[in-house]
């Protein structure tokens, strides 16, 4: 417990962490003023952060051969928020995901581990990343390095609109925890006319909504209920004028399934549809998978040692494990998916997920939602949470 009340004495300035973070939300790589704000901080706690990547950043802290990391996201999105905090952004970008609260923990963290550092077993390096919205910044942060060396790894997700108090912990259980994802974009190309002769061109806008409904198709006739699996339309556009036909449509989404032949099968089969109801409507059908990242899978012995620590340091009622939460239902599985993933895929890695926000306490709207909002209280909760996980880890070595 005695992490836990140290972080709690410094309470006060890890929300001074978050609130600058939250009103200055960046998005994707373009992280100018919050690397900048996360590097003074560093230095002033006297690590030597180092650049990772397009935008990431890596400090550590303590010697030895054996070495965990600990990983925090700090990228925003591209919603305008409607919380009207006092701290709330007004660039049109939003930390509506939590990522200001697992940068302003893991910097807490980092002020913990430095004031133990002589008591340190090992190394513990810090990753504060980018781009996870796009899943694209740990894979970055992995060609830049990162894993060089490193024999652990441990990230944390708030959760907020939730049944669980405050600072609970739930831990992932052995296996995947996240799904698969691709981000894909249909092109469908036609050709423009006037609209009152539609038989002159070909309605890339009929064929594109045609395609929008058949692609529904994949995951309720195609997919076995024992393999959960989405697919999501997120973006439709198409048309210029209410009197031309359309000479193109864009749709954009994303897939996300929990083993990779699930994975396949969807993005084989996506293809193969959209082509298909574009040729019927005398139209063509360009795809493109933009970006993903793989299933997040979570190591047996971590993640039962990373259960056993939570609960030395929170107690053993706030701490659980998914599979006890979840009664083992395929159908409990959050489909969110997590680019933490490409980390679990090349060491042993766990992912913790910590309240930050009951529903009965007024936090009711959920992750990504203009107006989500987070309790600050649990910010002490996952700074401590990170630095007793790693500082045990590496004494149980």
């Amino acid at each position: 417990m005695g992490i836990l009340n140290e972080a709690k004495r410094w309470q006060k300035e890890f929300v001074e962490y978050r609130r600058y973070l939250h009103e200055h939300a960046e998005a994707g790589f373009a992280l100018e003023k919050t690397v900048a704000f996360v590097e003074e901080k560093l230095k002033e706690m006297d690590y030597t952060p180092q650049k990772c990547g397009k935008a990431g950043l890596t400090a550590t802290v303590g010697k030895g051969n054996r070495t965990f990391l600990l990983r925090a996201d700090m990228d925003g999105l591209p919603i305008r928020e409607q919380t009207r905090l006092p701290f709330a952004c007004k660039s049109g970008n939003m930390h509506a995901c939590g990522h200001d609260m697992h940068t302003a923990m893991l910097l807490g963290a980092a002020r913990l581990l430095k004031a133990h550092e002589r008591e340190l077993k090992g190394t513990i390096k810090l990753l504060f990343q980018p781009a996870e919205e796009l899943l694209q910044g740990a894979q970055d942060c992995i060609e830049g390095g990162v894993l060089r060396g490193v024999n652990g790894a441990m990230m944390l997700h708030v959760m907020t609109a939730t049944e669980l108090p405050v600072g609970t912990a739930v831990v992932a259980s052995s296996g995947v925890s996240a799904p698969a994802a691709d981000y894909f974009t249909i092109q469908v190309q036609g050709k423009s006319c006037h609209g009152s002769a539609p038989w002159n061109g070909v309605d890339a806008l009929t064929a594109a909504a045609h395609l929008l409904v058949s692609l529904q198709e994949i995951s309720a006739r195609e997919i076995s209920l024992a393999k959960p699996a989405v697919l999501t339309v997120g973006t439709f556009s198409a048309g210029s004028a209410p009197n031309v036909i359309a000479d193109s449509a864009i749709l954009k989404g994303t897939l996300r399934a929990f083993d990779e032949e699930t994975r396949d099968t969807l993005k084989k089969r996506l293809t193969e549809i959209a082509k298909g109801t574009a040729k019927a409507f005398r139209a063509r059908a360009k795809i493109t998978f933009d970006s993903g990242c793989p299933t997040l899978v979570n190591d047996s012995e971590l993640s039962a040692f990373a259960e056993s620590a939570a609960k030395d340091l929170l107690g053993e009622q706030v701490v659980f494990n998914s599979a006890q939460l979840s009664g083992g239902s395929v159908a409990a599985k959050n489909g969110g998916s997590e680019d933490f993933a490409y980390i679990s895929q090349e060491i042993p890695s766990v992912m913790l997920a910590l309240s930050a926000g009951e529903i009965n306490k007024g936090y009711e709207y959920p992750l990504h939602h203009p107006k989500a909002v987070f309790d600050e209280n649990a910010i002490c909760y996952g700074a401590g949470l990170y630095a007793h996980i790693a500082m045990e880890w590496l004494k149980n070595g």
